[in-house]
């Protein structure tokens, strides 16, 4: 494996820690949006969540293109 490929890999696993925390963090606030706040805050909370939650599924998604679809010679 050489260096860029341990930096690639490296990088992959940040994109999806990131992704793991968004993802939690954008659920904590969809369950506080939807059981305790009401009014616009709960409007804004349940927006915010949704915006993290995409933003999660995206960052996954660019770290599983880039392992999967990278060209041969660097596999």
């Amino acid at each position: 494996m050489a260096a860029n490929d341990g930096d690639r890999a490296a990088a992959r696993r940040r994109w999806l820690l990131w992704s793991g925390v968004l993802a939690l963090v954008g659920l904590l606030l969809l369950v506080v949006g939807l059981t305790i706040a009401d009014g616009a805050t709960a409007w804004i909370e349940v927006t915010a969540a949704i915006l993290l939650l995409v933003v999660s599924y995206a960052l996954q998604y660019v770290a599983r293109r880039e392992t999967v679809y990278r060209p041969d010679d660097r596999r």
